[in-house]
C-alpha cells in the first residue's frame, strides 16, 4: 500500500519505516528535515517542511492510502510551559490534517498517542484502554484532544482510524543527549561516565518498550482487521528507576553514578499498560527482554560516541 508517516525521520518513524520497506509498501515520508542518525534511504520518498505548512501536506498526502500521524511539537516536560502553543500546533493542525484525509479519500489513519500521559493518575494497574483518562500535563491534554477528532472524523465522514497509546520506548536512534527517553539518556551518561540525575526518590514505576517490538504493533495495529480502535503498546510490567539503574549496571558491568533531585510535579508515582487486547487482537507481544534490550541500545550509543568523538569508557 502506498504509506505516508508524518514524522518519518524521527525515532520511532524511522523504524516504523523499516518495517513497511519490509514489507514492501510503498513509503513516503514527511519531516521537518532528514533523520539525524543515518543518510536518506533510497526507496523512500521524502518531503521535507513544517507539519503546519498547509500546501506541502496537502501534496504529501496526494494518492496515499494510509497514514501514519508520528508528528508531535512538544514533550510532557516543556509541554505545560506554553499550553496554547501545545494545542495550536498539533490539534489544531491535525484537524487540518483529518480534512484532508476525508479530502484526498485516505483509506485511514493510524495516530501514535500517549500510554502514560493521557491516563494521569490511574485508578488500577496495570492500565487498561477503557480506563479514566485525566491528564495531569498539557502534552496528555493535546493527544486526548486529538483522539477524540480522529473519533469525530470517522463520526461525520466515515475516516477509518487506530489509535496507538505506547509506553516508553527505547532503542537505536533515539538521541541519548536529550530529555526524552530514561533508559537512553541513562545508558548515555554511562558511557561518559557522568552522573544520572534521578527525578524524586527514584521509586517512579514506568512500562519499556524497545523500539522494534513497538514498530511491529505499530504495523499490526495499522493492518489487521479488528472491533477495537485503541491499543496499549507496552511491556506490560512495571519497573522503578532505581531497578532500572540496576538493570543497567547488572547488563553493562559498568559503574552506574547518580543522584536524586526534587520530583516533578506531573509526574504519576506509578503507571504501566494492559496490552492484554493487543495481545488478543492484534496477535502482537513484545519479544525483546530488558536485557537484550539495555545491550542493543548500549551498542548503538557506544558507535555513537565514538563517531562523534565523545569521551567513552
Amino acid at each position: 500500500m502506498k504509506c505516508l508517516v508524518l514524522g518519518g525521520n524521527g525515532f520511532i518513524g524511522s523504524h516504523l519505516v523499516d518495517r513497511l520497506l519490509a514489507e514492501d509498501h510503498q513509503v513516503r515520508v514527511f519531516d521537518r528535515q532528514e533523520e539525524r542518525y543515518r543518510s536518506p534511504l533510497n526507496t523512500v520518498d521524502y518531503r521535507y517542511g513544517d507539519f503546519g505548512n498547509h500546501g506541502l501536506l496537502s501534496d504529501a498526502l496526494n494518492n496515499i492510502e494510509v497514514v501514519f500521524h508520528l508528528v508531535n511539537t512538544t514533550v510532557p516536560k516543556t509541554s505545560n510551559d506554553d499550553p496554547a502553543f501545545d494545542l495550536s500546533s498539533n490539534a489544531i493542525e491535525t484537524i487540518f490534517l483529518l480534512e484532508q484525509c476525508v479530502k484526498q479519500k485516505v483509506h485511514k489513519i493510524i495516530f501514535i498517542s500517549s500510554g502514560g500521559t493521557v491516563y494521569g493518575m490511574p485508578d488500577i494497574l496495570p492500565i487498561k484502554e477503557d480506563s479514566s483518562t485525566n491528564p495531569l500535563c498539557s502534552y496528555g491534554i493535546t493527544k486526548l484532544t486529538i483522539e477524540k477528532y480522529m473519533s469525530l472524523f470517522n463520526y461525520l465522514y466515515g475516516l477509518d482510524y487506530t489509535i496507538v497509546r505506547p509506553s516508553n520506548p527505547y532503542g537505536s536512534r533515539q538521541n541519548p543527549f536529550g530529555i526524552q527517553g530514561a533508559i537512553s539518556v541513562f545508558l548515555a551518561k554511562v558511557v561518559r561516565n557522568e552522573l544520572i540525575e534521578i527525578w524524586g526518590d527514584g521509586e517512579i514505576v514506568r512500562d519499556y518498550i524497545f523500539i522494534d517490538d513497538l514498530a511491529d504493533g505499530v504495523y499490526k495495529a495499522a493492518f489487521t482487521n479488528t472491533t477495537s480502535r485503541i491499543f496499549n503498546l507496552g511491556s506490560g510490567e512495571g519497573i522503578s528507576l532505581n531497578s532500572m539503574l540496576a538493570a543497567i549496571r547488572n547488563t553493562t558491568k559498568r559503574e552506574v553514578k547518580h543522584k536524586y533531585t526534587l520530583k516533578r510535579m506531573f509526574d504519576v508515582p506509578a503507571i504501566y499498560l494492559d496490552i492484554t487486547r493487543a495481545k488478543e487482537e492484534l496477535g502482537w507481544i513484545p519479544t525483546t527482554t530488558l536485557e537484550t534490550g539495555i545491550n542493543k541500545t548500549l551498542s548503538f550509543i557506544s558507535q555513537l560516541s565514538r563517531k562523534m568523538d565523545i569521551p567513552h569508557d
